[in-house]
């Protein structure tokens, strides 16, 4: 069945494409002139607007919803006209939306006070040379630099970082707080539910601005100098072994001029945390 509006649209198109009369039109569609001449005097500009804030609050969300919160926030519309706008704007349609971030909170990265006080997380990729990618977690201290964990495989998810950092957990203690980007495994339910049992903050960079994790990326860059750029590797267990060796090394030997140019097992020594 073809609405008035639609038919009213139809007798507007013969008018100028076909250069025919009011009458002469309506006749074809099936409509008085009445009809076409009509024009609703209702005001339906608030059902609008507030129709269009909950479609960008609640995107995913349906009519019923939207309907009883209209009603809850105390506007006394009826069903039936909530209904025609909200038909008319098209809400009835399935929508896509984005996902949004929450607003991140981007500070100066200074060094923390104490170990165990900030961690940082982030991942890496390489290519093994049959073509399979490898992906390499990389935890480290911001007190001492010292790398805590590099965690290399295949790929990785919210439950192998929670399973990594329980094993530092039970190694290092517990952090007070974790530095970390937006990726999908640091913003997972395992993830964000893991550190809430164990009451550690969680502290996001703003998305692009990776020098707010500036300690890891610094580690990131040694690391790909010394290891991935530097060989090829025909599987994992190559990568982790010279991983394992890296790590060794620059936790007992490397100079941080930030340090001192200690090595950090050499500057938690230095400052009696060993």
């Amino acid at each position: 069945m073809v609405r008035p509006a639609a038919r009213r649209e139809i007798v507007a198109y013969l008018q100028v494409s076909h250069q025919v009369s009011v009458s002469r039109a309506c006749k074809a569609t099936g409509i008085r002139k009445s009809v076409y001449y009509y024009r609703s005097r209702k005001d339906d500009s608030a059902v609008i607007d507030a129709l269009s804030n909950l479609a960008e609050l609640k995107p995913s969300r349906g009519f019923p919803y939207d309907f009883n919160r209209l009603r809850n926030e105390g506007h006394t519309w009826n069903h039936k006209r909530v209904k025609r706008v909200y038909n008319l704007m098209n809400l009835n349609l399935r929508r896509k939306h984005r996902r949004r971030l929450p607003q991140r909170v981007g500070g100066a990265l200074e060094q923390a006070p104490r170990p165990n006080q900030t961690w940082s997380l982030d991942f890496m990729h390489d290519t093994l040379m049959n073509g399979r990618k490898v992906r390499i977690l990389n935890i480290i201290d911001d007190y001492n630099r010292q790398a805590l964990a590099m965690d290399v495989d295949y790929s990785h998810s919210g439950m192998s970082v929670c399973r990594a950092l329980e094993r530092l957990f039970a190694e290092q203690g517990l952090p007070a707080e974790l530095r970390s980007d937006n990726g999908p495994e640091f913003f997972s339910g395992t993830y964000t539910d893991f550190c809430e049992k164990h009451q550690i903050k969680i502290r996001y960079i703003k998305p692009g601005k990776p020098m707010q994790n500036g300690f890891v990326e610094r580690f990131n860059r040694s690391y790909r100098e010394d290891i991935l750029d530097a060989y090829l590797f025909t599987n994992i267990e190559e990568l982790r072994d010279l991983t394992w060796q890296f790590q060794q090394d620059y936790n007992q030997n490397h100079p941080h001029q930030a340090l001192n140019n200690l090595s950090p097992i050499a500057f938690l020594k230095l400052n009696n945390h060993l």
